[in-house]
């Protein structure tokens, strides 16, 4: 029978690699990438430290800033019950036990490191947090990330495509995205491969990562439409709403160029 100490230690070292796996979802669907995310996340809840432009970026969000808040709390509070846990096992095990005990503290170990490194439970575990940060937060769960933010409302995101998405399973052509508002810049394949300049009959497949730019607003609305009749409805609509939008901004540079003339 494993000793309490053992106990303890595994499942602090679990609960740390949940809470690591929830703080990066949650940060992600703050506008991180999801790179960036994991980095912040692990660095919080280790106590390693930011960069200073890392730190402003996180420190002036009001929501990060609270996440990193209780990544730090957490950390301190796990890394010293890991500590004690061990010190516990040394002092309750005779030099007999040791080769026993440290046999089995290397075999959970390396357990722990294969579940962390499965894509399934990587899939399935993303899919319940993701569940249960828009069931019981105020966050809002998308699966857009803001890489970069340029003038007013437009930026550069990354959109991952669900099968269910109504982008799912059609060309550019088919899509005609610009009429929203929205430029394709580039689509990462689920093979690996990146497309840098797709062309009209490039169709998108569930899996793909979308580079896009436009507005926040309309990023988000294609994220959240879905395959369906409703889906073009949605299409026509944006598509309209941008026409009313460029037409407006024709007439204020007419009336611009008028009142300079």
């Amino acid at each position: 029978m494993l000793p309490v100490a053992l106990i303890t230690l595994f499942a602090i070292i679990i609960l740390s690699l949940i809470v690591t796996r929830i703080a990066t979802i949650a940060l992600t669907l703050t506008g991180m990438s999801a790179e960036v995310a994991r980095f912040q996340a692990r660095s919080a809840l280790t106590g390693a430290g930011f960069t200073t432009s890392e730190s402003e970026s996180m420190m002036s969000h009001p929501i990060r800033r609270r996440i990193i808040m209780i990544l730090m709390l957490a950390g301190n509070a796990g890394i010293v019950t890991v500590i004690a846990s061990l010190v516990l096992v040394s002092f309750n095990v005779g030099v007999s036990s040791w080769t026993g005990q440290l046999i089995i503290v290397v075999a959970g170990l390396v357990i722990l490191l294969a579940l962390t490194q499965s894509s399934r439970v990587d899939k399935n575990l993303t899919r319940l947090i993701n569940f249960a940060l828009m069931k019981w937060t105020s966050i809002e769960t998308t699966d857009t990330a803001s890489l970069i933010y340029l003038g007013g409302e437009y930026q550069v995101s990354e959109l991952e495509i669900a099968p269910d998405d109504w982008l799912a399973d059609k060309t550019l052509a088919e899509l005609n995205l610009p009429d929203e508002g929205v430029l394709v810049l580039g689509i990462q394949k689920q093979n690996g491969e990146y497309n840098g300049t797709p062309h009209a009959y490039c169709k998108i497949r569930a899996g793909d990562i979308l580079l896009l730019y436009g507005t926040g607003r309309s990023i988000r609305a294609l994220d959240m439409r879905r395959k369906g009749i409703i889906g073009e409805v949605e299409h026509e609509r944006a598509v309209i709403k941008q026409q009313k939008m460029m037409e407006e901004q024709i007439a204020e540079d007419g009336s611009a160029s008028e009142g300079q003339d």
